[in-house]
């Protein structure tokens, strides 16, 4: 029998290590800044054209290479950053593996070009597709400058499934956010086909945070700081009014290393159980200080995946110190001591008396009776309420093992003839009423936002919706990232009667909204259709209408714990049945369930 296993080519080789280091053009621009920060630069400006796909380039003003290391640096495991195994378990850089710029060349056309101090001419080199073409020697500043061009140009597949132009440059701005995060004394530059998207100075963490996500967010955030044996924690986390059903900015990094992890995401929500609404998240940055051998980050390709020793001893250190934050931040008014023009509080003499209060309580008060006295033999007034109890009496046949009817309701033109026109609102979040199979209950803040979801996308397909024009003009500024989203997002903001204008730099101006959307705020509004849209970007113009429509709904649906009248509860209660789904919001969430006749009779015999 022949031998059939063989070693593969190393360009193979670099191709399938590069399937899981370089997925998208994301991933370059990571790889390469990590390595210009790992060098030493406090300067790092990142180009892209046309989202990564034609060209990638980051220059730094680092260290630099040799012409042997520069030659060298593209091999496959070959790395400055450990010697042995052991240096695994005492990181103290970003990379360490040695596979980033052999998996790019084995995709890409590579150009680098380098100078240390010591040399005073520098090194360029070409590498097209793991192939080596040619070395030089050029005249070049200190530090690094990678060129990668036509990226996946030998791996068809790979390019063919690349999203749109939008999609991959909001990835590259995220990628770009998570690092200079963690490195606030480093500027950073960031070009998108010519034009400057972010320029952020040298600065300290907070002015940091508030360069990225807005001057906004520094009214929102509180810092948090502890340290311990285990672990040094610092950073900031949101105020309770700071929260957000979508959008809200949560970052983890630890060792200067961006990272996810929801079971320590669960210890900053701990302590806002009872001050934000369920379902809503706070921003927070937070910042890890762990000794190397505590943790291991060589779990995952990506590197954003960490497993720590002390993870449970960690988790109650993060929750008090988020408690601990939170609880120092208070909205009590200060005692006000100035007495000047306000009125005089008598104060009790030294020689009087005091009685002690009487309570007097009438045995025979009937608040159901006019006059007081008994209720027994009483005829109580006929009125609406009997109308509750039409079709009560059933012959108790097909009796449930459920409290609620899980099958298909009736049609909803059925429903309306049953249904009766006297609501109850129970704990101001849900609608109760009677219909013939039993007791229907609505949940109040999902029928309007499903009612609301359908009328605004009818309005964007019949663009008639008004444009009412603020007397100020609102200024609001946006990260690169969710600038990227809202340029997009324009056109449909404009056939809802948005009139937003870009001053460029990411500073928008809200120079008008819809008409009816009285005592939204319109900012507010922005970001909720930001978040919303950020994961349907590059998408049919159908999905982006119906994002936008959702995050206005959102914004303007009836919050739970309103009081409704019950003709508020009656309009909403028809409204609903003439949309073309009443049982479902758009998003998946049930609106309205029965409690069956029989199941009542059950539950009280």
């Amino acid at each position: 029998m022949t031998d059939v296993i063989q070693l593969l080519p190393d360009s193979v080789a670099n191709q399938i290590a590069a399937g899981e280091v370089i997925q998208r053009p994301a991933s370059v621009v990571k790889e390469l800044m990590e390595n210009a920060l790992d060098a030493g630069a406090d300067e790092v400006h990142v180009m892209v054209v046309d989202a990564g796909r034609t060209m990638i380039q980051v220059i730094d003003n680092g260290s630099g290479m040799s012409a042997t290391d520069a030659r060298l640096s593209f091999e496959r495991h070959a790395t400055s950053k450990i010697r042995n195994a052991g240096d695994l378990f005492d990181l103290h850089t970003m990379g360490f593996r040695g596979e980033a710029l052999a998996s790019i060349a084995a995709v890409a056309q590579v150009t680098l070009t380098t100078r240390t101090h010591e040399e005073e001419v520098g090194t360029q080199l070409r590498i097209d597709g793991s192939r080596f073409v040619e070395q030089q020697p050029v005249a070049c500043p200190v530090g690094s400058q990678f060129k990668v061009e036509n990226l996946f140009y030998n791996v068809p597949a790979r390019r063919k499934f690349l999203k749109s132009n939008a999609t991959e440059l909001n990835n590259i701005l995220v990628a770009y956010e998570r690092i200079v995060l963690v490195y606030p004394q480093v500027s950073f530059t960031l070009h998108s086909n010519g034009t400057e998207l972010s320029n952020l100075p040298s600065a300290g963490l907070r002015q940091r945070i508030i360069d990225v996500f807005g001057k906004r967010l520094n009214q929102d955030i509180l810092p948090i700081s502890v340290d311990t044996t285990l672990c040094r924690i610092t950073g900031y986390v949101g105020k309770p009014q700071s929260a957000k059903k979508k959008g809200a900015h949560q970052y983890f990094f630890v060792n200067s290393r961006y990272m996810k992890h929801a079971y320590f995401a669960k210890a900053v929500m701990a302590p806002f159980e009872r001050l934000v609404p369920q379902g809503e998240q706070v921003p927070f940055f937070i910042y890890f200080d762990v000794p190397p051998a505590d943790i291991d980050v060589n779990i995952h390709p990506t590197k954003t995946e960490i497993k720590f020793e002390n993870e449970q001893a960690i988790w109650q250190i993060l929750s008090a110190s988020v408690k601990d934050a939170v609880g120092r931040f208070n909205d009590i008014p200060s005692i006000e001591f100035d007495t000047e023009d306000k009125p005089d509080i008598p104060v009790l003499g030294t020689g009087g008396s005091v009685s002690v209060p009487q309570v007097r309580i009438d045995p025979q008060y009937n608040p159901f009776q006019k006059g007081g006295g008994s209720t027994r033999n009483r005829r109580l007034p006929e009125g609406e309420w009997q109308q509750l109890y039409e079709g009560a009496r059933t012959d108790g046949a097909n009796q449930q093992t459920t409290l609620f009817d899980e099958q298909e309701m009736a049609d909803n033109s059925d429903i309306m003839s049953e249904k009766s026109p006297v609501h109850y609102q129970y704990k101001g979040q849900y609608i109760m009423t009677a219909v013939k199979s039993g007791l229907m209950i609505i949940d109040q803040h999902r029928a309007h936002l499903r009612v609301l979801f359908e009328e605004y996308l009818q309005k964007m397909d019949s663009h008639r919706w008004a444009t009412q024009r603020v007397l100020f003009p609102e200024i609001v500024r946006l990260a690169p990232a969710e600038t990227a989203v809202m340029q997009q997002l324009l056109e449909q903001l404009g056939e809802v009667g948005f009139a937003v204008s870009d001053l460029g730099g990411g500073s928008f101006s809200i120079n008008g909204v819809p008409a009816g959307l009285d005592g939204v705020d319109p900012g507010n509004m922005l970001a909720e259709l930001i978040a919303s849209a950020k994961d349907k970007t590059g998408r049919p113009r159908s999905e982006m209408a119906e994002s936008v429509a959702m995050g206005m709904a959102r914004s303007s649906a009836i919050p739970y714990g309103q009081v409704l009248s019950n003709e508020e509860m009656e309009n909403l209660v028809n409204r609903l049945f003439s949309c073309s789904n009443a049982k479902m919001t758009p998003d998946g969430k049930t609106i309205t369930c029965i409690l069956r006749q029989e199941e009542i009779e059950r539950l009280l015999g």
